[in-house]
Order: C-alpha cells, then structure tokens, then sequence
C-alpha cells in the first residue's frame, strides 16, 4: 500500500517527499506531468535535489516510488484503465499538494484547483470503496479566509462565504476545501493552510523565487508603503513541510485544520527592515502607509515595462501579492505549535541569508541535470 502524492515536483511537494523518505517507510505513489518515464524521473530529481545529493535519490526511487504519469486535469488522473486500477488498489492515504499558484489566471487556478482537485477526491471515493482509506490531506492556503485586516485569524472562523476573495487562487482553494468535505464525509481529513511560505531555516538555498524577488526590490526601496507595525506572517518551507509529513502520519489527531503560519510571533514590517540593516541587506527606508494607492499604480506600470529595465517581473509580482503584504492579518498557529511542540523559526533569522542566495545566484537554482547513466526503473513506472 502506499501514499498518493500529488505536486510531488512541486516547492512544497519536494519537502514533504524527502521528508517521508527520510523519516517513514511507506511506499509513494507520485503523480508526475511527463510523456515518458525519463523525464519524469528528470523531473523528480530537480525537484528533490535541494534536499539530496544523487546517491540518495536513487536509493530512495528505486526502492520506494512508484511513477504514475499523469496529469490531475485529466479524467482518471490521465492514466490508462489498468494503471488507475492500480493506483485504486495501491492507495492508503493522499496528500493534495498540486495547485495552480497563478492568482492572475482565472482559467488555470479553475482547471487545476477545481477540477484537477475533484480528479482527485473521485480517486478517494474509489479508494475508500474499495478498501478504505486512512487519511485525505489537503493542503490549502490561509488566503480561503478571504479580504481581512488588522486581524488575528482562527482555523474554525476562517472561512466565511460572504466575505469576498482576494484573487482566483484563493477563491478556487476555499471552494476545494468544500468539495473535500462533501465528497469525502466518512474520511479522516487534514486540511493544512500555509500562510506566505518563504525560504528555509536551515539552509540558505531555495528553488522558489517569487517572493524573495520582491522582497529584494522592497529591500531597494527607499520608500516603503506600509505601516512599520503591520504584521507579515512568514513561515518557512522546512516547518511547513515538516508538519504536514508529521501530522499526515500521525494514527490520530486533534484537529482536523491546522494553520501552518507564525501566528501571533509574526514579525512587523519594522522588525524585519530592522534584521535586514544590521545584515547589510537594506538602506534606510522611510514608511509610508498613505501612498500605498500610489505605489499600487506605480508597480502596475512597472509590470509593462521592457524587461532590459529589470523591474517588470518584480513589480508584477509585488502588484499579485501586495494584497497579502498590506493586510496586517495573522492566522493562529497554536495548534500546530502544540501538535509539533515547537515554533517556526522567525523570518529574520534566516532572511539575510536567503536574500545572499537568491542575488549570488541571479534568482535561479544551480539545478543538475539527471546523470547519463540513470535508466529509470520500469517496473515502477505507471501511464
């Protein structure tokens, strides 16, 4: 029997792999987007090598992964009958970790987040029917709690159908949480909702690069349009992987939501400009909060400007995410803290070493390609 993981390839996917690997025994079951078992075991390695070198890879997916290549959009997750009766048989438990993240596209955030989400949940029903299924995970996203300010968030409360949206991606994610509640009612169920996921507290490389873009152009900044004492709840992806891997495998837990955020310890705007001047990262800023408006119109014409210049793409990711950047809204972490026993580690103490990472390496990763000499296992891969 095994764990079907969906997103697998995926930031955060990439965590939670590893981290059942390393720490748990199951078999996994992967979906992975590919046209043949090559690159999807090229895709799997760039993916998990931000975690481990190839020796480690290849122990781990030759000796416990099964490769079923699909595509989550697609009827039966895109596989051929005798695969996805495979799959029915072969699947204990789920954790949905693939989603469209483009808050700017309507259209994809439907196709994957609906859609390919009840792809999945109709792959659960078979499963639970067929022989039970142990546990659904889900992993959303605090943003299903919709338009907030100066608020502090619990799991419970967190959705309420009439507040409106901030954007696609948070719409399409609260109403797949529904769909997994409707559909799947005799299930146990996690739903986790990471709050802004944002580097590692360990190490100082990263394969994600939106965010830090725009903290970088933020940190250039020497007009800030915030409140120095709004809160900005980041967590790293290291606890947010950890927890989902610990909970998801636990036999029982007490909650059936868990915010995967900093909680109240969020730190404030000033705090973190604060870190970031004693790192040598920053120049003086000065907080503005009354030009927010401005500067909202000022990164919208950023956006169209020719990308020789080098601020189209930080300023059309800083006019997607400023939402989220001016809200001033945490999301309770209490119940995670106590499930793990411990805290996420604060933002400034790593941040300076994130930002190194991402300007030495131009905001790329340093991917390796898949040795030559890696044949992929064909007995483990399924279309």
């Amino acid at each position: 029997m095994s764990i079907f993981i969906t997103g697998a390839t995926g930031y955060l996917g990439s965590y939670v792999v590893t981290g059942l690997l390393r720490n748990h025994r199951d078999r996994l079951a992967l979906l992975v987007r590919a046209q043949h078992p090559l690159q999807a075991r090229e895709r799997l390695w760039r993916s998990l090598q931000l975690h481990m070198d190839f020796a480690e890879f290849r122990a781990h997916v030759d000796e416990r992964v099964d490769l079923y290549l699909g595509d989550i959009t697609d009827s039966q997750l895109g596989l051929n009958n005798t695969a996805y009766a495979r799959l029915i048989e072969q699947t204990q438990s789920i954790i949905h970790i693939a989603a469209s993240l483009n808050r700017k596209s309507a259209k994809a955030c439907f196709n994957v987040n609906l859609r390919g989400s009840l792809e999945v949940l109709k792959l659960a029903q078979k499963a639970q029917a067929a022989h039970g299924l142990r546990r659904f995970s889900d992993v959303s996203t605090v943003a299903v709690s919709g338009h907030r300010n100066s608020e502090v968030v619990y799991e419970d409360s967190a959705i309420d159908w009439s507040r409106s949206d901030y954007d696609p991606y948070a719409r399409t994610k609260k109403f797949a949480e529904h769909m997994l509640h409707e559909l799947l009612p005799d299930v146990s169920k996690l739903v986790f909702r990471p709050s802004i996921v944002l580097g590692d507290s360990r190490i100082a490389a990263t394969t994600q690069f939106d965010m830090v873009r725009a903290f970088v152009m933020l940190a250039r900044l020497p007009v800030l349009p915030f409140n120095p004492d709004w809160h900005l709840d980041i967590v790293p992806a290291d606890y947010v992987g950890k927890a989902i891997v610990e909970l998801h495998q636990r036999p029982e837990v007490e909650h059936s939501i868990y915010h995967l955020s900093s909680g109240t310890r969020s730190l404030r705007y000033r705090e973190i400009v604060r870190s970031l001047k004693l790192h040598g990262k920053s120049m003086h800023h000065v907080f503005a909060p009354s030009l927010n408006g401005t500067f909202e119109k000022l990164i919208s014409s950023a956006s169209g400007t020719p990308a020789s210049w080098g601020v189209s793409r930080a300023a059309a990711l800083l006019k997607v995410f400023l939402p989220y950047l001016c809200f001033d809204t945490v999301f309770d972490n209490t119940r995670v803290v106590k499930a793990l026993g411990e805290a996420p580690a604060p933002f400034d103490s790593y941040a300076s070493r994130l930002l190194d990472f991402a300007v030495d390496h131009a905001m790329a990763y340093p991917y390796e390609d898949l040795p030559a000499t890696s044949a992929p296992e064909t007995h483990q891969v399924y279309a």
